[in-house]
C-alpha cells in the first residue's frame, strides 16, 4: 500500500472523527440562549467601559519563553533517549551542541534585557 494512501486514510478518519464530535455535540448539548448567557464574560468581571485596556508584556514574554523552553524538552527528550546508539556519533553530539548554544543565547539574551526580572 503507497504511504499516500495511508495519510490519506488517516486524514479522512480523522475528518470523519471531527465532523461527528460536532455533531454529537449539537444534538446532545443543552441549548437555551437567554440575553444574559450572550452577552460578553471575561473571567468573572463584568464587561463595562471600553473593550480597549493595557496589558503588561511581561507576561507575555514569561509564556513565550515558557513555550520556547518547552519545544527545547520536545527535542531533548528523543535524542537523549536515542544517543546510546553507535550511528549517531559525534555529529549528533555537534549538533545538539549548538542547539543548547542557541538557546542559551537567547536565555542570556533575555537575561541581559531584564526579562527575567519579576518586578
Amino acid at each position: 500500500m503507497s504511504p499516500y494512501v495511508v495519510v490519506a486514510a488517516v486524514v479522512v478518519v480523522g475528518l470523519l472523527l471531527f465532523v461527528a464530535a460536532m455533531g454529537a455535540r449539537r444534538l446532545l448539548a443543552p441549548s437555551a440562549p437567554t440575553r444574559a448567557k450572550l452577552t460578553t464574560y471575561e473571567s468573572g468581571v463584568d464587561p463595562v467601559g471600553q473593550g480597549w485596556a493595557q496589558t503588561q508584556v511581561r507576561y507575555f514574554v514569561y509564556a513565550f519563553l515558557y513555550v520556547i523552553f518547552a519545544v527545547d524538552a520536545v527535542y531533548l527528550f528523543p535524542w537523549a533517549l536515542v544517543v546510546r546508539s553507535a550511528d549517531l556519533g559525534a555529529a549528533s553530539l555537534v549538533e545538539i551542541g549548538v542547539f543548547i548554544g542557541v538557546l542559551l543565547v537567547g536565555l542570556v539574551h533575555a537575561a541581559r534585557r531584564g526579562l527575567l526580572r519579576w518586578v
